[in-house]
Parts: structure tokens; sequence; C-alpha cells
């Protein structure tokens, strides 16, 4: 199960498999069902405060706990306390198959933000960091969730813009291919609620 948001503010959930009882518990918790490109998103609108946000996604989530922890949540509408892109101490944002992040300056967190970053496969840019371009989709999400996890526990705010403008701009289901092994220490560990 992913969540994620869009750049107008709408929280989608997807489900790359099939999850027993996911259309009830995501529905359940205010999510709406829509069609799109060969697999069903769950919506919930821009709009809404982020508390409310975070405890519907949250409430989802926890639904669905019995039947998998698979489960990665990228999505800056469900942070609580909100962080907007200009005040979060750090911004990811992917972009077609680059993924780059930017500290912002000022916060008195930058030699622990850039460490943190580099030990999560980040490396130095003229701009910024970024993550070598080349690696899978599985393995730059999994280098996010792990550099969100991290800064988070630091107490570094996060800023992730996944580069889908609204939900139309969200991908079709992928198709069937194995998924990359994974190296040992280059596994998730999604947050749950």
């Amino acid at each position: 199960m992913f969540i994620g948001s869009t750049d107008d503010g709408h929280t989608f959930a997807a489900r790359n498999t099939p999850i027993p009882s996911a259309r009830r518990a995501l529905t359940a918790a205010g999510f709406t069902a829509r069609p799109h490109q060969r697999r069903t998103l769950y919506l919930l609108p821009p709009g809404r405060h982020t508390a409310e946000t975070h405890e519907r996604a949250g409430n989802a989530l926890y639904g669905l706990l019995a039947h998998t922890l698979d489960f990665v949540d990228l999505a800056w509408t469900t942070r609580w306390p909100p962080t907007s892109p200009a005040r979060a101490d750090v911004r990811i944002a992917f972009a077609d198959e680059q993924v780059t992040a930017t500290a912002r300056t000022g916060t008195g967190t930058g030699t622990g933000t850039r460490e943190i970053l580099i030990r999560h496969g980040f490396l130095p840019t003229p701009n910024g960091h970024a993550l070598l371009t080349g690696l899978s989709e599985r393995d730059r999400v999994n280098a996010v969730v792990r550099t969100e996890s991290h800064l988070h526990t630091e107490r570094i705010t996060v800023h992730v813009s996944l580069g889908f403008p609204t939900p139309d701009a969200i991908p079709p289901k992928p198709g069937r291919t194995p998924a990359p092994t994974l190296t040992p220490g280059r596994s998730a560990q999604p947050r749950t609620r």
C-alpha cells in the first residue's frame, strides 16, 4: 500500500497488489475510490485540515494491518504538525528517475542533515544532494523512506514531492515484472500508523 500526495494537495492511496478489505478500510476512512489507468486510486481531496487527513490515513492503514505490513507513506498531507514546502527543513523531490534533496539554509540542522542524506545514498551536488541515477524505482523509494524516517527522528522536517501535479498525473499500475532483489541494509522500513 502506497500513500502519497499530489502537488495540488490530494492525498492518495494505491495498492500495487491485492489486499483483502482494502476498499472497505479506505472508503470507511473517507477516501473516495476512483478508477485510474488500470488501477483504483483512493483519494482525499485537498483543503482538509492536516490533522484530519493524518487521522483518516492512519485509520485506513490501521484497518489494513491484519492483511499487510507493507506500507509506504510519503504523503506530505498526512504529516502532523503540518509542514509547508517553504517551511520544511529538507525538500525531497522525485522528477522522472532523479531524486534530489535540498536542505533549507539557516535551520541550524545543516551538518546533521547532510550527514543523514549521505548515509542514505544522497550524494552532494552543486544544488544540494541527489541519489545516483539508474537506481530502480524500488531502491529510490526505499532510500527516501529511510532518509525521511531518519530525518524525522532527528526532528528535521521533510516535504516529499512525488512530482504529480494532480491525481491525473499519477502513472498507471506497474506491469508484472519481478521485484528487484535488495541488497542487505537496503530494505525499506516503512512507517506504519
